[in-house]
């Protein structure tokens, strides 16, 4: 009883720890100064307004999003049937390629970035959406195959081939059996997806252009001409955002699944 209490007592000072950094920044954006306080001096809201005066946030906000749903709907797609593969189909070198499509999340960020960079200039792409596409695809499949084979670990298989022995087709038995059961991982993939490919700052700084350049980005090439309370207000919109889709991931699929803590094999 003792260790659990000092483990709980652990997770919950590394929680404040790291959510302290929220604490300061979203009441910092509400500050009536010109100048970044904590305790904000006075309230305003006019540091939210400045934001729509600036064009380079707004469409790198746009660039950012539609980077990031593109990437969750092909990450998802190519991720799932990956997952499949590995679930259903134990081949020679399913392991090595089990390793393989986890491995971006092993490798340090910067290392992907200057690979990616390197190769795409070698072929032409560099600094072209269709770059900065892949990268995030490449950094954003690793999770959708882990939730999907965490969501195949407790599926039961008997229920696909009660559907061959009725006659069904493949198709009509993954259509109306597989994906339904297995949809709040497939969905679950798909929100992580997006919100890697959103929130991701290393991998492109390596891969962007001016006409393609991201939101994070845009924040920080912003914070190194100067440091005001605009930062804090396109960071806490940020912060919005984000915790928007993980509260709608804990609702479709819930965190303890997501990391394969209540998974049971069967």
């Amino acid at each position: 009883m003792k260790k659990i209490n000092i483990l709980g007592l652990i997770t919950f000072l590394v929680l404040v720890l790291v959510n302290l950094p929220f604490l300061v920044i979203i009441p910092s954006s509400f500050t009536a100064a010109g100048y970044l306080a904590f305790p904000p001096e006075g309230f305003s809201w006019q540091w939210y307004k400045m934001i729509l005066d600036r064009p380079e946030f707004i469409d790198s906000l746009w660039t950012s999003l539609k980077l990031a749903a593109i990437t969750a709907v092909l990450a998802t797609f190519l991720g799932t049937l990956a997952a499949f593969a590995l679930s259903k189909y134990k081949f020679r070198g399913s392991g090595v390629l089990n390793a393989l499509m986890l491995s971006p999340l092993t490798v340090p960020s910067l290392i992907i970035g200057i690979s990616a960079l390197l190769f795409f200039t070698r072929i032409g792409i560099a600094g072209t959406f269709t770059g900065l596409l892949l990268a995030h695809i490449l950094i954003s499949i690793p999770y959708v195959v882990r939730l999907v084979l965490t969501g195949l670990s407790s599926f039961d298989y008997t229920l696909e081939k009660a559907g061959y022995m009725l006659g069904a087709h493949p198709l009509r038995v993954f259509w109306d059996i597989t994906l339904p059961l297995l949809r709040p991982a497939i969905v679950s993939g798909m929100i992580f997806s997006f919100l890697t490919s959103f929130d991701n700052v290393t991998v492109s700084l390596f891969l962007v252009a001016p006409d393609t350049t991201t939101l994070p980005l845009a924040i920080f090439t912003y914070m190194q001409e100067t440091l005001d309370p605009l930062v804090a207000s396109i960071s806490s919109v940020v912060i919005l955002l984000s915790l928007v889709f993980i509260i709608l991931l804990e609702k479709v699929y819930g965190l303890e699944r997501l990391f394969g803590l209540n998974s049971q094999s069967h």
